[in-house]
């Protein structure tokens, strides 16, 4: 399991064993608000909070009945290669139940409940049941090869077959002997696998790397693929691939992991430079470029530990260089640091169903949230436990720097805006940061050479027209008033110019304490090429509590009306205002009309 997990608790029969439960798995309570006297964190609807969790990849340990839960995942059910575990415990804690992924941790984290709650665990999953092991969910430190092959193989052990393991495999001594099928844990290349041979790699070989700027991807992958075929070894085997910090933002090194489905790890010159003694090949060249006698190897060794051995010295080609240790077993603990990734998300106007999944999983694995107070608050349960760094308003260049740099330190960081980052939010500021130098009071190359995550939202702009209608149906564009940042006169001009394109156009920041002109003269350049009586919409504080839709005649617009947390739409010369039963609706048509009275007047 990636991320930790939440333990849910709905009433207060189930408050205590759920914060025993979270206790042991240093884990956050979330908790029914009302119904529950402590936790870390309340929710309103336990059906919405589960959901929001499972699409944001957190594992949930739910102290309530089964059916909620199942209720609440259903409709995101689809890919079980994916989802995160779900497990529902009893109140009184009796009963530990796996209800979704069973094999990427929920029967692990079944057993391990039920064994310090001295509970059943009431596993299912079949090879679980019958020979007590998951052949598909190895321990950490292993890695399945050919995983497509596991099913047969579990399916000829549970009609009876018996297992030939070969190498050592303490998790496997259980499984009855014989010779239905063979299972091997071998770092070795040439395996014989297939619908009756599985190949178990131990994770216990680190690659080292070095390569000129911008080497072709596909040298340096050709390069360690040669490598480890020549030393006879299993690119699955492949624990990490490591390098210089310098290197963070090497295209060719970050495909290497990701063609080796490994994570890549960095490490400090002078790191590397200690470790420059035991290296056979150190360089005095590579010193006066980066800092260390040393990278390919040193870096090798150091991820592989003391006891490592080199079992394949420094290679080159033109442009890049490799090297490749073996530690004397399999290892989970990472040394050096990540490259570091910053997530420039965007959460919406702010209701939690108008959040999309993929930002919801990017704000659940970050380690640090970033942001104005008010949207990290908006985030809700999400942010609770994570370190939180609150920025006030007008402290964007600030935010956007420190975000840049945490990250720069290796730290997964969640950069958070309303509506969507990219639209007169932050993803601009953190481009043109890491685009200046030095000299131009950029951020710093450690900041430079992180992963920019960008994901979308919905806007400001998506939400007041969905709840209008349908407005944006032909052309639109959007025009921030703010002058802050933005000369006024290029506004004005702006304002002329979509005036005269008979645009719909979503105001942005149409009002200030200071500034209150900007939307009168707006509207009086835009009643010189449409009706007095276009439509206008004003909606205030969407997806929240306090929302406020109302609508008005383009002549009769008020700038009284509107405040800074107010989305303005004008319509077109075209818009128009529907008049259903339940309210007028604001739709700009795209001149289907024209068909349907041809149709008529056939």
């Amino acid at each position: 399991m990636a991320l930790e997990p939440v333990v849910l608790t709905l009433s207060r029969s189930g408050e205590r064993v759920a914060h025993r439960v979270a206790r042991f798995l240093g884990a956050q309570v979330h908790g029914r608000a009302g119904r529950v006297n402590e936790a870390d964190a309340f929710f309103d609807n336990a059906l919405d909070h589960v959901r929001d969790l499972f699409a944001a990849g957190r594992p949930v340990v739910g102290v309530c009945a089964s059916g909620i839960l199942i209720r609440a995942i259903a409709p995101l059910l689809g890919d079980k290669t994916v989802e995160p575990p779900v497990v529902s415990v009893s109140d009184d804690g009796a009963v530990v139940v796996p209800l979704v992924g069973g094999h990427r941790g929920a029967n692990r984290l079944t057993r391990q409940i039920a064994a310090e709650l001295d509970a059943t665990a009431a596993v299912t999953t079949a090879g679980d049941v019958a020979i007590g092991v998951a052949l598909d969910e190895p321990p950490a430190g292993w890695r399945l090869v050919n995983r497509q092959d596991a099913k047969p193989v579990m399916a000829a052990l549970l009609a009876g077959e018996g297992a030939t393991v070969v190498g050592d495999v303490p998790w496997l001594e259980g499984l009855p002997k014989g010779d239905g099928v063979t299972l091997t844990a071998s770092m070795e290349r040439d395996v014989a696998r297939g619908p009756r041979a599985l190949h178990f790699a131990p994770l216990q070989v680190t690659v080292g790397v070095g390569c000129a700027r911008n080497c072709p991807p596909e040298e340096v992958i050709g390069l360690v693929e040669a490598a480890l075929s020549d030393a006879g070894l299993s690119p699955a085997a492949v624990q990490s691939v490591n390098s210089v910090t310098l290197k963070g933002d090497e295209p060719a090194m970050i495909a290497l992991a990701k063609h080796l489905d490994c994570p890549f790890r960095l490490f400090e010159a002078t790191e590397l430079e200690v470790a420059s003694d035991c290296v056979p090949n150190p360089s005095d060249v590579v010193f006066a470029e980066v800092g260390t006698h040393s990278v390919a190897e040193a870096s090798a060794l150091v991820q592989a530990g003391p006891d490592a051995k080199l079992v394949v010295e420094k290679l080159k080609t033109a442009n890049a260089t490799c090297a490749i240790a073996v530690a004397p077993a399999p290892f989970t603990m990472l040394k050096g640091r990540s490259r570091g990734r910053l997530s420039i998300v965007g959460i919406g106007p702010g209701q939690a169903n108008w959040r999309t999944p993929e930002v919801s999983q990017l704000v659940s694995e970050a380690e640090e949230l970033v942001g104005y107070g008010l949207y990290i608050d908006l985030l809700g349960p999400l942010a609770v436990g994570k370190a939180r760094s609150d920025f006030p308003l007008g402290g964007e260049e600030d935010r956007c720097r420190y975000a840049l740099e945490q990250a720069g330190k290796g730290k997964n960081v969640a950069l958070v805006c309303s509506g969507d980052a990219g639209i007169y939010a932050m993803g601009a500021l953190v481009f043109e940061l890491m685009d200046r130098g030095a000299e131009e009071l950029g951020v710093s190359q450690a900041a430079k050479c992180v992963e920019v995550i960008c994901s979308p939202g919905v806007s400001a702009l998506q939400g007041a027209a969905a709840r209008a209608g349908a407005p944006l149906g032909h052309d639109f564009c959007a025009i921030s008033l703010s002058d802050l940042l933005t000369p006024r006169e290029d506004i004005v001009k702006r304002l002329h110019a979509a005036a005269q394109g008979d645009f719909v156009i979503a105001f942005y920041n149409p009002v200030s304490k200071r500034r209150r002109t900007l939307l009168v003269e707006a509207r009086d350049i835009l009643l010189q090429h449409r009706p007095a009586d276009t439509p206008v919409m004003l909606a205030s504080s969407l997806g929240r509590p306090e929302e406020h839709l109302r609508y008005r005649r383009l002549d009769e617009l008020d700038v009284d009306e509107v405040d800074m947390l107010t989305v303005v739409l004008v319509g077109s010369s075209h818009s128009r205002l529907a008049g259903l039963g339940t309210g007028p609706r604001m739709y700009t048509p795209r001149g289907y009309a024209r068909k349907i009275d041809g149709d008529l007047a056939g």
